[in-house]
C-alpha cells in the first residue's frame, strides 16, 4: 500500500473536505498503550523491575507480563509498545514458549504492534542527529531480527518530547513510516488547530528531499491519556463499568453517555469521522486485566446502545491511518518546526536541559 503521505500529496491545494460517504457516525479507535520513560525519576533498571517505588510507582516487567496474558483472552484486543530498551530486557527473560506466543500476537493475530520502536522516544530539540539514527537503528534492528520485516513499525510516536522538529519528521519518513503522532505542541497553535480542524496534516519536512520527506502527522486530543473519567489503571480512581442491574451502583447508561459525549467533542475538532482514543498513560497496564475488562464492557455497551451514532473498536495508530487512507480527504500542509513549545502563557520549555544542568552543578 502506498504511504498515506504519498496519497495525500495529490490533494494539497485545498484545506479539508467532508468524507465522501454520507456517514455521520463517529468511529472511535481505542488504542491501549503505555508510555514508559527510559529513565526519568528512577534508573532504567529500577523502572523495569519496579524498584524504589517510593520515588515513583512503576514496574515495566509487570506491564508486559499482564498485557501478553490479556491479549490471549480476546482476539479483538490490541496493544502498542514503543520503548525497546524495556522490551528487550523483558524479552531476554522469557521462555521459548512465551516468545512463540508473543511472535504470534505480533505477526499473526496482529494484536501487539510495535510503534516507533527506537531504543527510546528521543528528545527532538537537544539530541544529535547521529544519536537519533543510532538509537532508532538499535530498536528497529531488534524488531526485524526477532519478528521479521512485517513487524517493522509504520508509525512514529513521540507523545512526550517537548516540541517537534521537521528533521525528526524527515527521519521518520525516510525510515519508511507512514505517520507521525505526538501530543505536545504550543497551546496557541493547538487552540487554532482545534478551531480550524487542522489537527492532522501532511508535514513537508525537507526542502532537499521533497516528497521523500513528507509524512502524515497528527496531534492527539487528550494529550496522550484517555478521555476524562475513563482511566481504568490501578493508579486511577475513575469508576469502573458496573453492568449488573441487580447490584448497587449500576452505571452503564451514564458511562455510555459520557463516552459518547467525549467522542462527539473530539470529533468536532477533526476533519474526519474517525478519531483515536489513547487509552493509557505513564507506566499504565501493570494490571492489564483491570484495563481490558472495563474496555471490553465499554466497547460492548457503547455499540449496543449507541452504535447508530458511535462505533467503538480496538485499534492501533497504523489501523487508524489505514481508515483515513480510505477517505476522500484533503489535508493542510506544514513545512517548519513545532518549536518553541509553551504549554501555557509565559511557560516556554525551550532551554529546559540547559536550565536543568545549570541547577545540577549549583
Amino acid at each position: 500500500m502506498a504511504s498515506l503521505a504519498a496519497v495525500c500529496l495529490l490533494l494539497l491545494a485545498v484545506a479539508t473536505v467532508a468524507v465522501t460517504a454520507s456517514d455521520d457516525k463517529i468511529y472511535v479507535h481505542i488504542v491501549p498503550h503505555t508510555h514508559d520513560d527510559v529513565g526519568w525519576l528512577k534508573t532504567v533498571d529500577e523502572y523495569f523491575y519496579g524498584a524504589n517505588n517510593s520515588i515513583q510507582h512503576a514496574g515495566v516487567q509487570y506491564i508486559l507480563d499482564t498485557v501478553v496474558d490479556e491479549l490471549q483472552k480476546n482476539p479483538n484486543r490490541t496493544f502498542i509498545y514503543v520503548e525497546m530498551a524495556f522490551f528487550v530486557r523483558w524479552w531476554n527473560e522469557q521462555t521459548d514458549e512465551t516468545k512463540q506466543i508473543v511472535r504470534k500476537l505480533v505477526t499473526e493475530t496482529r494484536q501487539l504492534e510495535f510503534i516507533n520502536a527506537g531504543w527510546c522516544m528521543n528528545d527532538e530539540a537537544a539530541t544529535d542527529y547521529n544519536a537519533i539514527i543510532d538509537q532508532m537503528s538499535i530498536g528497529l534492528r531488534f524488531v526485524e531480527e526477532n519478528f521479521g520485516p512485517s513487524a517493522r513499525p509504520r508509525v512514529g510516536w513521540h507523545i512526550d518530547p517537548f516540541g517537534h522538529s521537521s528533521q525528526m519528521a524527515s527521519i521518520h519518513s525516510q525510515l519508511g513510516m507512514d505517520g507521525f503522532f505526538f501530543a505536545r505542541i504550543d497551546y496557541d497553535d493547538k487552540n487554532q488547530r482545534l478551531s480550524d480542524k487542522t489537527m492532522e496534516m501532511v508535514w513537508q519536512s525537507s526542502q532537499s528531499l521533497g516528497a521523500a520527506g513528507d509524512i502524515f502527522t497528527g496531534v492527539l486530543y487528550y494529550f496522550y491519556g484517555p478521555p476524562p473519567g475513563f482511566c481504568f489503571d490501578v493508579r486511577c480512581s475513575d469508576q469502573p463499568i458496573q453492568d449488573d442491574p441487580k447490584l448497587f451502583g449500576y452505571n452503564v447508561d451514564g458511562r455510555v453517555a459520557s463516552f459518547v459525549k467525549a467522542a462527539q467533542e473530539q470529533a468536532a475538532h477533526y476533519a474526519s469521522n474517525h478519531i483515536m482514543f489513547t487509552m493509557g498513560s505513564d507506566f499504565n497496564y501493570e494490571n492489564a486485566l483491570e484495563w481490558y475488562k472495563n474496555l471490553d464492557k465499554l466497547v460492548h455497551y457503547v455499540n449496543k446502545k449507541m452504535g447508530d451514532q458511535v462505533e467503538v473498536f480496538y485499534s492501533t495508530p497504523s489501523r487508524y491511518l489505514d481508515a483515513l487512507n480510505k477517505l476522500n480527504l484533503t489535508w493542510t500542509t506544514k513545512t517548519d518546526d513545532f518549536f518553541p513549545y509553551a504549554d501555557n502563557p509565559h511557560s516556554f520549555w525551550t532551554g529546559i536541559y540547559t536550565f536543568s544542568i545549570y541547577r545540577f552543578y549549583l
